[in-house]
């Protein structure tokens, strides 16, 4: 009977979707261009205002942060060459910025410090409240792109009409800024970018780190 029993259960298992196939494609869509008009608000606009608006306020330690802000979100314009490219790593480039981004915005002990001890303006609330907007933003970004992450590790997978959606808005930033280049020649910035990215974060794991600690200005 036991035999029997296990017989009837491991079809059972075996029929189960994977999470990808069960995922409505048109609330997908709706979800992913709602992701990047939020990334276009949260991820370029309200850092570049802020970044100006500290520049002329001389507020060193909020410009600083903000500096470091987009060295890291880098990744984010590479992960969209890489998709114009078609490359399935982009999976993996999208979620590594989403964890990156608010890892680099609170990791710094000297500029938290530092911030914390200057006193209330505009500023400051504005810089504070974005960057607590962006951290939840992209924690849950990230939990979305974990569910995707197959993606980036089968062909067949990458080709379904689930990641392909993730390539739309790339896509349409393809045809308004770069109509006239081919997508394998963007694909290769995308790459070139990571190299240049993967190494510059290997080198401050590995060896700045270890020099300076969680102190960005020493």
């Amino acid at each position: 009977m036991m035999n029997g029993a296990l017989h009837h259960a491991v079809p059972l298992c075996c029929d189960q979707k994977p999470m990808l196939d069960i995922i409505d494609i048109t609330l997908l869509q709706k979800l992913v261009w709602t992701d990047y008009r939020l990334a276009l608000l949260f991820a370029v606009l309200m850092p570049l205002v802020l970044l100006i608006w500290a520049f002329v306020q001389k507020a060193e330690t909020i410009h600083h942060l903000l500096m470091i802000y987009w060295k890291v979100s880098s990744l984010l314009a590479i992960t969209v060459y890489l998709m114009i490219g078609g490359f399935a790593i982009s999976f993996v480039s999208s979620l590594m910025a989403r964890v990156l981004i608010p890892t680099g915005l609170w990791f710094w002990l000297d500029l938290n410090e530092e911030l914390i001890e200057q006193p209330s303006n505009p500023l400051k609330l504005a810089f504070t409240s974005w960057r607590w907007a962006i951290t939840i933003y992209m924690t849950l970004g990230a939990i979305v792109q974990i569910n995707f992450l197959p993606c980036a590790f089968s062909q067949a997978t990458f080709s379904s009409p689930q990641c392909q959606t993730w390539l739309e808005a790339p896509l349409l930033y393809k045809d308004y800024f770069h109509a006239n280049s081919a997508h394998g020649f963007l694909g290769f910035l995308g790459i070139a970018g990571l190299v240049v990215y993967v190494i510059y974060l290997g080198y401050f794991v590995l060896i700045r780190l270890g020099k300076q600690g969680r102190s960005a200005t020493h």
